[in-house]
């Protein structure tokens, strides 16, 4: 029996968003199937085509989604790429999930490069992509580093932070890292001081906020109808892009805020965001996998 290493974040909320879909539900970021399982298991009328571009994940995905047959289709890559090709293909796309955020085990596996203890400097989701974290960190330049840390990480002293990292490198791991860089960080969050200097540099690794982006757009011209498409984020970048998305899909007019009337027809809605305000994590999950406090999921839902 499989060692299930990873809790799904928001599970009880996910199984609820999907509970009365009929057709195929991609899930963009399957990870270790936990959230594939549980759609899986809650829906018969589903069929799921998972994707991730990290092999162990699959690997172990595939053994453990196995007992629903051709139920299930798994497909390697980086989403944003691979749900394109999907919309092409498959006309019953009826939901779409993406839980944009590192794994539990990604996280806790030092040799991934994501932990603060990590002896390395990696951070790839996908061992075989060219940039890791110890190219960004020991080879970018000042203004590069600056960019991200203030673009992604959203610290104030950026510059400071920059300055440092070049003066000191390279380095050889996240914990040199992040000891060298300890006494310069915000304090008194319930987070470790080295938190946002980690997301900014997974953030320009794996190209995490372009590859929201990229999904969101290849949704919008692909012209789905009833279909219910659920995002998970877990910090304040990844939620102001779908939330700004999602209220452009349900505008109907999208005539400049200068025009004197409308010209644009006013019918350019795609349908109607379902969650006003995004759904968090029940105090029962919090205490149970207090890595779940972060997340936040906003549902939309395409209409015909």
């Amino acid at each position: 029996m499989q060692n299930i290493p990873h809790t799904p974040v928001l599970y009880r909320e996910v199984v609820e968003v999907f509970k009365d879909v009929e057709g195929v539900v991609v899930d963009c970021t399957m990870g270790y199937g936990g959230h594939s399982s549980l759609i899986l298991e809650s829906n018969m009328g589903i069929k799921l085509i998972g994707i991730d571009q990290d092999q162990t994940a699959i690997d172990f995905s595939t053994q453990r989604l196995s007992r629903f047959g051709d139920r299930v289709e798994i497909k390697k890559g980086r989403f944003s790429s691979v749900i394109k090709e999907i919309l092409k293909e498959n006309i019953n796309i009826k939901g779409i999930l993406a839980d944009i955020g590192v794994s539990s085990l990604q996280l806790d596996q030092k040799d991934r490069g994501f932990s603060y203890e990590s002896d390395n400097l990696d951070m790839r989701m996908d061992k075989n992509s060219a940039l890791s974290a110890a190219d960004v960190v020991n080879g970018y330049s000042k203004e590069q580093l600056e960019k991200i840390l203030l673009e992604y990480g959203e610290l104030r002293n950026y510059k400071k932070l920059a300055s440092v990292i070049v003066s000191e490198r390279p380095f050889s791991s996240v914990k040199e890292l992040s000891d060298k860089l300890k006494p310069y960080m915000p304090r008194g969050k319930k987070i470790h001081p080295a938190t946002l200097l980690i997301q900014a540099i997974r953030i320009e690794v794996n190209d995490e906020l372009g590859e929201l982006e990229r999904l969101l757009k290849n949704i919008e011209e692909a012209g789905l109808k009833d279909s219910k498409i659920a995002i998970i984020s877990f910090h304040s970048l990844e939620d102001r892009i779908v939330k700004q998305t999602f209220v452009k899909w349900a505008k109907s007019c999208i005539c400049p805020p200068e025009a004197m009337r409308c010209i644009c027809s006013n019918n350019h809605t795609l349908g109607n965001i379902i969650t006003k305000k995004p759904i968090t994590a029940q105090e029962d999950e919090l205490k149970q996998n207090p890595r779940s406090r972060s997340a936040k999921m906003r549902v939309f839902e395409i209409r015909g």
